[in-house]
């Protein structure tokens, strides 16, 4: 739209310990190229504030922004936050032309329609997308008259975690332009004291240093960072900003009382248990580590790392083990040893000898540690005392042994028996996170995501430090039952050094003098009992500084840790246990206004000339949510992007159970359809009559039906053949022969080899693939994939890509031929699919109207083992309406024939 500008002000702040906040980024796009300049720039961002106040732990985030638009034409302004996924968003609200507009929160059911009649009309109806690791994005847009202002503001509320001895409070900032009023403001109050308080930025030079106020006293916090203009510059008379990194607060807090610290105030109370100066309590750990064909590559290498790392952190007093699996079990020694340095050093050595292959049986892996478990406390060699854990590593989901992940819970949480707490780590996108993270928290464990990327190692290390110093066991708070309802959890299976144990709850009487609360755990020798009194306090009081508090947070502190518990216990419990607690979530959601999974955020944008009143929903995303958006690439407006990245180049194959696909970078799309046929059937995929290429494809099937009935057919064998050189090739699952001019050659897939001639290169990895090079024309890559010999169903299959595609005819054509160069289409109209993940849409292709879904196929070139994940729209029934003719129009009677 000519003359028309787009302000994007992306910026977010989080404040949670140890998470990744978000991205502060204020840019302009305009179409046409020009110098940046604040002093002539149409919209001006002339203000950014992001305010936070941490009362107790409690987070209560504001984030503010102004932009005028100076311009004499209607302006978009794009507003983007980023904030932690552990937050429930508040409030909304846009300030135009003196109207406010403020979204309200509503059960997501009552939603969905306005969602969907959003999405049908093409309009980006999902506010809050994946965004990263740990982050969500909140975005939306509005349309400014000219000469107007708008003013955004988001609120977000949390309970700060604490972690490895301190919370932590990290804002991303990076603006990319200056701003006029630029403020970072946290105020934070601690009744127990502020033990140590730090705050930095990645970015902070020598110049900076000085901006950067920090104000502690005994109870209370002032930090600050408000760089004028010309302090944000990089250098005199510059439009660039030295604004870009993180700004970071660290602090803890005092723990003189065993008891903790215990505040009661408007007929609320909470109470923070983290006694000072406890001896750690010796464990008994079994390490069940994924060996599987998936773990290839990195993954292996990463955790093999980061496993010598863990080893040589466990104390002599400890007892560990150690499983490894795929879809055979295999143990270190078969029982828990002590770990002692000698036994660590072995272990070191067995640990550097682990090597993937076959399938994954995540159950038999868990049956054999708790076996190892159970045995020895039956045996009595550790401790009485002593914690049990195991801990999983797995990058896959269960295909060997018992695959059902319901039944794989049930059977760990039997075995278990409450006698031991599992952790889970999941590695990378592939894994089944919701199974792990259910299971784990039936087993009084928690799961964490490890993300495939060069820092793997210490996210695994990380974690095992936080669980590494057990300080007590079956940790019981108990409060008077006649004067506390509405109780949050109050018994905890471990409390591990450097966290907290909180618990929150609703009072009887708003008056009460006594209050007796009591901490009953088991200690290294002995057991824990400590008892005490706490007092109802008067407001001010408690809390003298009042601009430091944010209305009444001790009551939405028990309203954001009730509603957390609740949605766990929605996963974890049994039917009625998820149905009262679904319920009682959404009431309380609804109540203090939360944004959680359970409800949604509508705003309502103001309407203009060319649209009508446009209701946007703001989500809370699930682990599953932000697993499968990750999963669907850049293509799709109200979907997250992935890390895939299209190619320069045009790029068309077929693999797997056969899908077909042809990627399109210069309409930064791609394409795919599956071709169900009996096996055994042979397809044309490539015919270039001129140029006297011809590539055809037979399809094999499974060694025998699965128990589920699904007939599986995947291409075994290929036949390519260049009449003008003289060359015919046939490849199956065994080798590769190669004929010319009356001679024949064959080639072993169990070696790498190369076979160079006048008009041919051939080239084999191992086990991997086969390169075809054919003289001054078109290069094929064709891609084993392995399979355990001993399967039961499955079998070694191939995969066929294409490069060079260009360098073959106009006249060429084939199930793959046909789209050499270039297929025109144009999708429309997108609306919700029968998956909430995978949206439906119109595609007007070949002078057709098409329903196509949004999914996404794997590339295998780069990656044999896993591939990796292409976004595509999905063309039903064999391709039909896509591809000339129909599917049947491409079957040969041979595998070298062209009828």
């Amino acid at each position: 739209m000519s003359g028309v500008w787009t302000v994007l002000l992306l910026w977010g702040v989080v404040f949670v310990p140890a998470l990744s906040h978000g991205a502060l980024v204020i840019s302009r796009e305009d179409s046409t190229p020009q110098k940046r300049s604040t002093d002539n720039m149409e919209v001006e961002v002339y203000s950014v504030k992001v305010a936070c106040k941490v009362a107790s732990r409690f987070a209560h985030t504001v984030i503010t922004s102004s932009a005028l638009n100076k311009a004499n034409s209607s302006q978009e302004v794009f507003f983007e936050v980023d904030l932690p996924k552990t937050a429930f968003i508040t409030n909304f609200s846009m300030e135009i032309q003196g109207q406010t507009y403020t979204g309200e929160v509503k059960e997501k059911e009552k939603a969905k329609k306005q969602y969907e009649k959003a999405v049908s009309t093409g309009q980006t109806a999902g506010l809050v997308k994946a965004s990263g690791r740990k982050m969500e994005k909140f975005s939306v847009s509005v349309n400014i008259a000219a000469n107007s202002n708008v003013t955004f503001i988001l609120t977000y509320e949390e309970l700060l975690q604490r972690k490895l001895g301190q919370y932590e409070i990290m804002t991303r900032v990076k603006p990319k332009q200056l701003v006029q009023h630029f403020e970072i403001v946290a105020d934070i109050y601690e009744p127990q004291g502020i033990a140590f308080l730090d705050a930095y930025g990645t970015f902070i030079s020598n110049e900076l240093l000085p901006l950067v106020e920090k104000t502690v006293t005994d109870k209370k916090a002032h930090i600050s960072f408000c760089p004028t203009m010309d302090q944000q510059r990089k250098c005199p008379g510059c439009d660039g900003t030295l604004i870009d990194g993180d700004f970071l607060i660290k602090y803890d807090v005092n723990r003189a009382e065993t008891l903790g610290d215990i505040q009661i105030v408007n007929g609320y109370f909470v109470h923070f248990f983290a006694p000072p100066d406890l001896p750690r309590v010796p464990k008994n750990v079994v390490f069940v580590i994924d060996r599987s064909g998936s773990m290839a590559g990195n993954k292996m290498h990463q955790t093999r790392e980061a496993m010598l790392t863990i080893l040589n952190d466990l104390h002599e007093d400890d007892y560990f083990g150690i499983v490894t699996f795929d879809h055979v079990i295999s143990t270190w020694k078969g029982s828990l040893t002590k770990a002692t340095t000698e036994n660590v050093s072995e272990a070191k050595g067995f640990v550097q000898t682990i090597q993937q292959s076959g399938y994954t049986d995540i159950n038999g892996a868990l049956m054999k540690a708790v076996d190892i478990m159970m045995k020895d406390k039956q045996a009595k060699k550790s401790t009485e005392r002593s914690v049990s854990m195991i801990i999983l590593l797995t990058d896959g989901m269960p295909n060997s042994g018992v695959s059902s992940t319901p039944q794989i819970q049930k059977n760990v949480h039997d075995a278990m028996g409450g006698n031991m707490s599992l952790f889970c780590l999941g590695f990378g996108n592939d894994v089944d996170y919701s199974f792990l993270d259910v299971m784990s928290r039936q087993n009084q464990g928690l799961a964490r995501r490890i993300y495939e990327g060069s820092d793997a190692t210490v996210q695994l290390q990380g974690f095992y430090k936080e669980v590494a110093s057990p300080l007590l066991s079956e940790v019981d708070l108990h409060y008077p039952d006649n004067l506390v309802n509405s109780l949050t959890n109050s018994h905890y299976k471990q409390l591990f050094n450097g966290s907290e144990i909180v618990v929150a709850g609703r009072l009887t009487d708003n008056s009460l003098d006594n209050f007796l609360v009591e901490v009953f755990a088991k200690g290294p020798e002995e057991d824990f009992i400590v008892k005490g009194q706490a007092s109802a306090q008067e407001w001010d009081i408690l809390y003298p500084e009042q601009e430091y508090i944010f209305g009444d947070f001790t009551e939405r502190l028990w309203a954001y840790l009730t509603i957390q518990q609740l949605l766990s216990l929605k996963e974890t419990g049994t039917a009625e246990e998820k149905g009262n607690a679904t319920a009682q979530a959404l009431e309380m959601s609804l109540q203090y206004s939360f944004v959680t999974p359970l409800t949604s955020m509508v705003v309502t944008k103001p309407k203009t000339e060319e649209e009508q009143e446009e209701p946007l929903i703001a989500d809370k995303l699930t682990e599953d949510e932000r697993q499968k958006a990750q999963r669907l690439g850049p293509f799709v407006p109200q979907m997250v992007s992935n890390s895939y990245r299209m190619p320069s180049s045009p790029t068309y194959f077929v693999d797997g159970d056969p899908h077909f696909m042809i990627e399109l970078p210069e309409q930064e799309d791609a394409l795919c359809f599956n071709i169900d046929d009996r096996p055994g059937t042979i397809f044309n995929l490539v015919r270039d009559q001129l140029a006297g290429i011809l590539v055809n494809g037979q399809t094999i099937g499974d060694k025998k039906v699965a128990p589920d009935g699904k007939v599986n057919a995947y291409f075994g064998r290929f036949g390519i053949v260049h009449q003008g050189l003289g060359v015919r090739l046939e490849v199956t699952t065994h080798d590769i022969t190669v004929s010319q001019d009356g001679k024949q050659a064959k080639l072993l897939w169990s070696d790498t080899a190369s076979l160079k001639g006048a008009n041919l290169d051939l080239q084999v990895t191992k086990d991997r693939s086969l390169t075809v090079t054919l003289r001054d024309s078109v290069r094929f890559v064709v891609i084993l994939h392995k399979v355990w010999k001993q399967h039961p169903y499955h079998q070694d299959y191939l995969g066929f890509y294409t490069l060079d595609s260009h360098l073959l005819s106009p006249s060429v054509h084939g199930l793959l031929g046909q789209f050499y160069h270039g297929v025109q289409f144009e999708v429309r109209d997108m609306r919700p699919g029968e998956e909430p993940e995978k949206p439906d849409a119109t595609m007007l292709v070949k002078g057709q109207e098409l329903t196509v879904t949004r999914g996404w196929q794997r590339d295998f070139r780069w990656d044999v083992k896993n591939g990796e994940n292409v976004p595509c729209w999905f063309i039903h029934s064999n391709g039909n309406g896509l591809i000339d003719g129909n599917h049947t129009d491409y079957i040969m009677s041979g595998l070298f024939k062209t009828v």
